[in-house]
């Protein structure tokens, strides 16, 4: 989600959830009339009346390349459900109902008769909210490019997006309970895990609407999916894989206030069964606010400052600052005024100000957010870096690629780009936000020699029904305007101008309205940036497979687990133990810390000679500035086959050519502190 003024990047300030995976009792099948006009298995036998046309002629494309890869767009953030969330009255009409399109697109309440009470579409539009609040049949002013607080994803315009060749899309369900608190309409509570089941019961009702269409159970196009083989089936078949996500700020109940976290590692165990149960699988670690798990990648401006005084309400605590030291920072925070926001902080309480050579999170990965992410590891899950801090980020990263695990995604433009290489180098997958059609282009230019090096393909992040603006239109007049009819990518199905009741639109002189208009700006890309840009988002659903896939199969055995340790000294304290074997113990809360003085080290002995490729490193405050990595066969000749002189702690990991060793050793030469050297986990691995 994203909340900001207008489209571009200046993203969302919502929350996303986690879902209900319990099969729904479902209401009476939708009324249908009459027969298609086709009889291809892509149209149904009958539809609701009245409703939205989707104005796509041909067949779905099905099966495989001549490699066997699956092809297809990937959009890796969207919203389907968020009308349900924010108290459920933030946005605007359903995707679905079964009472017809009349019913789903339909204006809040509130809004009636002329959108003077539409609070939040003020506040994200500006102008005074007045609108027509009429939908269906007219929709004189919504949905629209800049219009974003109705309802963008109504189940036809969906399908149209399936037509036009897309074959992935994640569903990241989406709440933040401090903006539906202050928020003046709401019809439920504001508990985020209840929202995130509800959006999540709504999705897998969404299936089974669709499915009647189409004759029963597992019949229609849009096919919830929990594996990638099963992903991969329905893409074959040409139906659209649904993926279930969660984007919220405070998961399973983790916030921090005052920085005391309001979970701990049982409530993170339990939240991340219940997630998996639903179906979820992937998802933010945070967003938007400071929590238990991790720092954020602040909003800047206006917005930012609003924010800040959300996560003061819901915390105690306002963001803070630090010089960053690497070239990475986060957002800058700057000092702009939110003056309707910070009228709701206490007496004498006052947003500070922020120093401009300070940009990055003073907060990152916690040990709690670190158990978090191992959990999703262990579980197959894929973590989504977007929204974290610089100092959270990296850690994500270092924990990744000590353990070879593929499954990161940058779903919607919030990673930093210059970590663009170490997300493909692990196999995870990058998408931009659903920018203007020459902006997008031009970001896919510049990382495009990465994903030729790494063979991936790229996607899109639309992040409709998100709260952060879309592609505006570039005009009946532009020079190279999308021109009616065109053709798919590929190639199979002819796009007209969409219809929904009285209203057509045209991404020429509308922009990307609402979520059928995908092809349309899919073709905008292809007319303004080349053929090539298309070719590598159809890449998209193979190459986001791949990371997903290479998540389930990952399998990383730590030899040393457990093994016998021994240790050129080990520091005496009369309350705790400071012992060699606290190094492999598994528990990243012990450790071994030696004498303070150079040189020092620790070994491992296999019990069994093994062959061994890596080795990591996860340094307590006291690290090793120099160091090498030896192994031997027999524990008395010793063999170099990793070495720095530039440590800086952390989480380090050697990689080197896969030697056969029974014994591993890191011996310290210079230390980084004061201190002597302490370790909280060794890890041995075969590659």
């Amino acid at each position: 989600m994203a909340l900001s003024l207008r489209s571009h990047g200046r993203l969302k300030v919502l929350a996303v959830l986690s879902l209900i995976l319990t099969l729904l009792t479902l209401g009476p099948a939708p009324a249908v009339t009459g027969s298609a006009a086709s009889a291809g298995w892509w149209e149904p036998p009958a539809r609701p009346a009245p409703d939205s046309r989707v104005d796509v002629a041909g067949e779905p494309f099905k099966g495989t390349d001549a490699q066997g890869r699956v092809r297809g767009f990937v959009d890796a953030h969207d919203h389907l459900m968020s009308n349900e969330a924010f108290g459920g009255r933030l946005i605007c009409g359903k995707p679905f109902s079964e009472l017809g399109v009349a019913d789903a697109l339909k204006d809040c309440p509130e809004h009636y008769p002329d959108g003077s009470l539409a609070v939040f579409d003020f506040i994200t539009k500006g102008g005074d909210g007045k609108h027509d609040p009429h939908g269906w049949p007219t929709f004189k002013d919504w949905p629209a490019h800049d219009s974003l607080t109705h309802q963008q994803n109504y189940y036809a315009w969906v399908e149209r997006a399936w037509r036009g060749g897309q074959r992935v899309l994640v569903n990241d369900l989406v709440t933040n309970g401090v903006i539906c608190s202050v928020y003046f309409f709401k019809d439920r509570g504001c508990d985020e895990m209840t929202s995130i089941r509800l959006q999540a019961r709504r999705t897998y009702e969404m299936q089974a609407f669709v499915d009647r269409m189409y004759g029963g159970p597992g019949k229609g196009w849009f096919r919830i999916v929990t594996d990638s083989g099963q992903a991969r089936s329905v893409i074959e078949q040409g139906k659209l894989a649904v993926v279930l996500g969660v984007e919220t700020s405070e998961p399973f109940g983790c916030k921090q206030i005052l920085d005391v976290p309001q979970c701990d590692r049982a409530d993170i165990d339990r939240g991340l069964d219940e997630l998996y149960a639903l179906g979820v699988r992937s998802m933010f670690l945070c967003h938007k606010f400071d929590n238990a798990l991790c720092g954020v990648r602040f909003d800047s401006g206006t917005l930012g400052t609003a924010i800040n005084v959300g996560q003061f309400l819901s915390t105690g605590t306002f963001w803070k600052t630090e010089k960053c030291t690497g070239p990475q920072a986060d957002n800058p925070i700057g000092n702009a005024s939110a003056a309707e926001a910070e009228k709701k902080l206490p007496p004498g309480v006052a947003v500070p100000s922020y120093a401009a050579d300070a940009r990055c999170n003073t907060r990152g990965l916690t040990a709690l957010g670190e158990y978090a992410l191992r959990g999703m590891m262990e579980r197959k899950m894929m973590v989504e870096i977007d929204h974290m801090s610089v100092k959270a980020t990296g850690r994500v990263l270092d924990v990744l690629e000590s353990e070879s695990y593929p499954g990161v995604i940058s779903s919607h433009s919030w990673m930093d780009m210059d970590w663009t290489e170490r997300v493909y180098r692990l196999g995870g997958f990058i998408a931009q936000y659903m920018h203007g059609a020459e902006a997008f282009t031009a970001e896919a230019r510049r990382t495009d020699a990465l994903r030729e090096k790494y063979g991936a393909g790229y996607g899109y992040g639309t992040d409709m029904n998100g709260v952060g603006g879309w592609p505006a239109p570039r005009g009946a007049d532009a020079p190279n305007p999308v021109r009616y009819p065109f053709r798919s990518a590929d190639g199979g199905s002819l796009i007209d101008r969409q219809t929904t009741g009285e209203r057509t639109w045209d991404i020429n002189t509308d922009g990307a309205a609402h979520y059928g208009l995908v092809p349309d700006w899919l073709e905008d890309i292809r007319v303004t940036g080349g053929q090539d840009v298309v070719d590598d988002l159809m890449r998209g659903a193979e190459s986001y497979l791949s990371t997903w896939g290479g998540s389930e199969r990952h399998r990383a055995v730590n030899l040393a687990a457990g093994a016998a340790a021994s240790a050129s000294t080990s520091e005496w304290n009369p309350f705790t133990s400071y012992a060699p074997g606290r190094a492999v113990d598994g528990d990243r809360r012990t450790r071994w810390a030696s004498d303070w003085r150079d040189p020092q080290w620790l070994g491992v002995d296999l019990g069994a000679t093994r062959t061994v490729g890596r080795v990591t490193l996860d340094w307590e405050r006291a690290y090793g500035k120099a160091y090498r990595v030896e192994v031997s066969t027999d524990g008395d000749t010793w063999r170099t086959v990793w070495s720095t002189t530039a440590g800086d702690g952390g989480l380090d990991t050697a990689r080197f050519t896969a030697v056969p060793a029974r014994h591993v050793r890191v011996t310290g030469l210079e230390r980084g502190t004061e201190w002597g050297y302490s370790l909280h986990e060794v890890g041995v691995y075969g590659s």
